[in-house]
């Protein structure tokens, strides 16, 4: 395949998995492998008004479409880019008096896209629409349900004028949407916000432990710096150093988690039954589960009993953050952490998932000394278990040092930052907003660390006029959402 920047790719039969995706050259940790723009995407239902329906990045103030009034646009060049895709869905939307939920809405673009283009290979696509997986043989009776009532609601809200499609096709395209819909991020990259399709980027199998990263580039469409105008897509990054011929996998999961938790979740979700060797071999599951060493280990019955009061602390936990009640989660965290630390090892699972909340919580609340104490026991864990190119790790590795930084804790704080920006140049690049970001806090942590090292005391007493006069940013209120997952899945 050699057209639309795709000709380092080939696709290839994969045994037991189907289509898979297989390098064409070398490739160096960092390098983007393939950028895909979306064939189609839509923002989530419950945040319309407050994202960009063109480049999905997170406003202050979005321009609404004067037409239909359900659309919104960071301005007019979001609003240009956006007409060939709106056209039809805004006429439909008056005509129908309100808009369909996100399911009908990203079906309908499709739709419409191949009613324009057709349904072969669109320009770039390695395969065409039809030739994506849908998996509707293997629904379940509530998921054909499902797809019976978004199919009724589809046809009630596809205008009588436009291209007519089969109900078979029409299923199709749910499926397709069910078990291929992409996650959409905002400029961040810390909240879901939509969700597209990237016939490419579908190829891609599994593996737990993969040899590339996605991250969602949401382009930039100032109109003022035109020449530097990059559309919305998503890009293949590599995370190690792969060869021509090399297989390229991505994970659809979160690694922290036992192998037969994460095969059960991509059984449930994805339809197949994941060979890798991680798998396959339990691999770090020893860690995920380590108990106390020493002479006085803890008996399989303590181990047992800890290990449920973690799980039932971990339901309470996310009901006092759903509804904001933080200091009951640090009490809930402190108590947890008392009960475990005696029993559960450094790396276990249940102690890291009770670490991460009490440090993430805490900084929230300003108790950064306490939360900084956490958050270095929790990137020790996890830098036993992720791959050390891994985005969740560099996330939890910059939170960790920013924490120590507003806690005064300087040496360490910067070293963290470091630390976290040689991950994201690898997972998100030098360009993306977090990378900037975190690189602008490397900068001033060095400059700190320069002034600590030279006078302390001088140090310290600069760093308290400064805080009387400019109160520590308060850092983001924490989100009962779990970093957002490659595809979107309906649950």
């Amino acid at each position: 395949m050699t057209k639309g920047g795709m000709e380092s790719v080939e696709v290839f039969t994969a045994e037991g998995k189907g289509r898979g995706l297989k390098a064409q050259k070398e490739f160096l940790p960092g390098d983007v492998i393939f950028a895909e723009p979306a064939y189609a995407a839509v923002v989530f239902d419950s945040l319309t008004h407050v994202i960009c329906h063109t480049c999905f990045k997170r406003q202050e103030r979005l321009h609404r479409c004067g037409q239909c009034k359900f659309a919104y646009y960071c301005d007019r060049t979001c609003q240009r880019a956006a007409w060939l895709n709106h056209k039809n869905e805004c006429s439909a939307i008056k005509r129908h008096g309100k808009a369909p939920t996100e399911n009908i809405r990203l079906a309908a673009r499709i739709l419409w896209k191949i009613e324009r283009e057709g349904s072969g290979l669109s320009e770039g696509c390695l395969v065409s629409i039809e030739e994506l997986q849908n998996h509707v043989d293997s629904f379940g009776e509530e998921e054909k349900k499902e797809l019976r009532a978004d199919v009724e609601s589809f046809l009630e809200f596809w205008p009588p004028h436009c291209q007519q499609f089969g109900m078979q096709f029409i299923s199709h395209i749910f499926g397709v949407i069910s078990c291929n819909g992409f996650t959409l991020s905002d400029q961040r990259g810390l909240q879901a916000v939509g969700v597209g399709i990237f016939p490419n980027l579908c190829q891609a199998n599994h593996d737990c432990w993969p040899n590339c990263t996605v991250v969602f580039n949401n382009g930039n469409h100032e109109a003022v710096r035109s020449m530097f105008h990059t559309q919305m897509r998503i890009e293949l990054r590599a995370l190690n150093k792969i060869s021509p011929g090399d297989e390229l996998t991505v994970s659809y999961v979160d690694f922290l988690s036992l192998s037969e938790e994460r095969r059960k979740q991509l059984k449930k979700q994805y339809y197949f039954d994941c060979t890798c060797e991680h798998c396959k071999k339990q691999l770090k599951d020893d860690l995920m589960l380590a108990v106390k060493a020493g002479e006085s280990k803890p008996s399989a019955d303590t181990v047992k009993e800890v290990i449920q009061f973690s799980k039932d602390t971990l339901e309470k936990i996310n009901k006092a953050r759903m509804e904001g009640h933080y200091h009951e989660v640090v009490k809930l965290c402190r108590d947890c952490l008392k009960k475990q630390e005696p029993v559960l090892g450094d790396t276990n699972i249940y102690l890291l998932r009770i670490l991460s909340i009490a440090s993430e919580v805490l900084s929230y609340l300003q108790m950064f000394e306490e939360a900084a104490d956490y958050a270095k026991r929790m990137v020790d864990g996890y830098l036993k278990i992720y791959h050390p190119n891994n985005a969740q790790l560099g996330m939890a590795v910059m939170r960790a040092g920013v924490t120590h930084w507003h806690a005064g804790l300087i040496e360490a704080g910067h070293g963290l930052i470091c630390k976290a920006y040689a991950i994201l140049l690898i997972t998100h690049g030098p360009s993306h907003p977090i990378t900037k970001d975190l690189e602008v806090m490397r900068v001033q942590t060095e400059m700190e660390l320069r002034m600590f090292q030279q006078n302390e005391f001088m140090y310290y007493k600069m760093r308290e006029a400064a805080l009387k006069n400019q109160k520590i940013q308060v850092m983001p209120e924490p989100s009962n959402e779990n970093a957002p997952s490659l595809f979107h899945k309906k649950e």
